[in-house]
């Protein structure tokens, strides 16, 4: 889950550069929130707790700069792609960590990561609510943090003005009357795209390839992420796109509302697939009581209530106060399709290579 969509005039959500921090490379290359200099803010702290995240870690600086004031420890964010580059970087360095504690890794990697040994135990108390989304297996390690899910979403209006009925299931995408109006971001390039793909897997079982031969043939379009699918393609995206069929979010609705307070889009929510971010404290941190502290830190009341106007997801804390907006055009699936994420470490790379040679025929 590593690109939430934006819906409002400012850069954009779904993961694109609202960063907590001046900035955040790719590269890993870090940066405080204390002074340029290193200084210890006036708490007397001198350590150093290193964040290993994703490109879109958003958080309120405001709310960075209480962790430091609370536990005197200096914060540094390292960035590190999306949640499927910041696993293969986990992974690559379990052995010299570069960090203390990370976070992004979601439900479609993170047995990935548990197997290879990247997280330490460490003694977190979740918060009411977030059992639900704990995983099966792993849980003393990582613990859940956020959650949202990737759903179909449709230009209402453009179906209103054609009197044409708009799709509602996944059956529904390969019907001629959809013919050339679907765009989604691709799985083998894209978070969203791949999560995409695991409904069709959720679904289909074994015969998932030929629903994607049908889809292709109903002249499904592909791009390599979210954005392009969003912004260039959708036809909601405010950039002359002819699609009004896109994968994106169950939150993007909420950030479609014109000045008569309607929404212009819709998630249909018969055809999304729950994902999960997590955290944990990394195996050989050098800070690694810090480290829990900021894991615990991600759980506070004040950061979940901050996560759906931030990084545009849903805190997994319940009792936690939704912006109006969400709570009116932001309604979450009942029964999102889910898959065990020890199935999905085992496929992952069996299934996004048939993926791409159905697609690429």
């Amino acid at each position: 889950m590593t690109a939430w969509p934006a819906r409002r005039p400012r850069p954009g959500p779904h993961r694109t550069a609202l960063l907590g921090c001046a900035v955040l490379s790719v590269a890993l290359a870090g940066c405080s929130l204390l002074g340029e200099d290193g200084s210890p803010d006036a708490s007397g702290g001198t350590d150093t707790v290193v964040l290993v995240t994703h490109d879109s870690f958003a958080l309120p600086q405001q709310l960075l700069r209480e962790f430091e004031s609370q536990t005197g420890d200096r914060l540094r964010v390292l960035a590190s792609g999306d949640a499927g580059a910041l696993t293969n970087k986990l992974v690559l360095t379990r052995d010299d960590p570069v960090g203390d504690v990370a976070f992004g890794v979601d439900n479609t990697f993170a047995s990935r990561a548990l197997d290879a040994g990247v997280f330490a135990t460490a003694a977190v108390d979740l918060p009411p609510g977030a059992a639900a989304y704990a995983l099966p297996d792993g849980t003393d390690r990582l613990v859940p943090v956020d959650t949202g899910d990737v759903c179909v979403n449709i230009d209402t209006g453009w179906f209103a003005d054609r009197d044409l009925a708009p799709p509602a299931t996944l059956d529904d995408l390969v019907r001629p009357a959809y013919r050339d109006l679907l765009v989604t971001p691709g799985a083998s390039t894209s978070s969203p795209g791949l999560a995409f793909l695991l409904s069709t897997i959720a679904e289909y079982g074994d015969r998932w390839p030929d629903y994607w031969a049908e889809l292709m043939d109903n002249g499904a379009a592909l791009t390599a992420g979210w954005s392009d699918a969003y912004y260039v393609d959708f036809t909601q995206g405010g950039q002359d796109g002819t699609r009004p069929i896109v994968v994106s979010y169950d939150s993007s609705p909420a950030f479609t509302v014109g000045d008569d307070g309607r929404s212009t889009t819709r998630a249909l929510l018969d055809t999304c697939f729950r994902q999960v971010e997590y955290a944990g404290v990394l195996a050989g941190a050098a800070n690694p009581e810090a480290a829990r502290d900021l894991v615990q830190f991600l759980l506070s009341p004040q950061v979940q209530a901050a996560l759906p106007e931030s990084m545009y997801v849903f805190p997994v804390r319940s009792g936690v106060d939704l912006p109006a907006s969400w709570a009116r055009f932001a309604p979450r699936p009942t029964a999102p399709y889910t898959l065990d994420p020890a199935d999905i470490s085992a496929h992952r790379d069996e299934w996004l290579t048939t993926w791409t040679e159905v697609t690429t025929r």
